[in-house]
């Protein structure tokens, strides 16, 4: 009897098993580079972890990002997401960050190889669509871009007018 009692004491002393974080797990969208899509086709869209200090992920739940004229570029193997900005931390001490520095993203090698060689022979480049939070850590979707010539982002605005003006005729009649 002695035995039974002891087990079941065992089983009430371990910690719970952590479940996996899902792939599908909701995500908090923090920044959208919208003149990305206004400048580019995005041809792809890769999803990188970023190396961050302590600040930078309070500032960054905050919301103070701006994305705009930020790109990736490859040096020495390594993907880098440069002038990106993220505001220095309001509550933070001397240990604040530097709101402009280039931050290592984090992707596997054979991923960043393939970029690198669709950077360099097919004139793409890599630039950041949206930052976002999943599962609690800090993401960012990268996307293959070809540049948009001046007649392209007309066409753009014109198309989404008449999309805008249709929908308006929707509503009213």
């Amino acid at each position: 009897m002695a035995k039974s009692s002891s087990s079941s004491n065992q089983a009430s002393k371990e910690a719970p098993k952590k479940e996996a974080p899902k792939k599908d797990a909701p995500i908090k969208v923090i920044s959208v580079n919208r003149a990305a899509y206004h400048d580019y086709f995005v041809e792809r869209t890769i999803e990188a972890g970023i190396s961050l200090v302590g600040t930078e992920i309070k500032s960054i739940r905050d919301g103070k990002v701006n994305l705009r004229g930020a790109y990736g570029i490859a040096r020495n193997g390594e993907l880098w997401l440069e002038n990106a900005h993220i505001a220095v931390y309001e509550h933070g001490n001397r240990y604040n960050h530097e709101p402009m520095r280039n931050r290592k993203l984090l992707l596997h090698r054979r991923e960043i190889e393939q970029l690198q060689a669709k950077v360099a022979t097919k004139g793409l480049t890599l630039v950041p669509l949206k930052l976002y939070l999943k599962v609690g850590k800090a993401k960012i979707e990268l996307g293959l871009c070809r540049g948009k010539k001046l007649y392209d982002k007309r066409e753009a605005i014109t198309e989404r007018d008449v999309k805008r003006d249709l929908e308006r005729v929707i509503r009213k009649g």
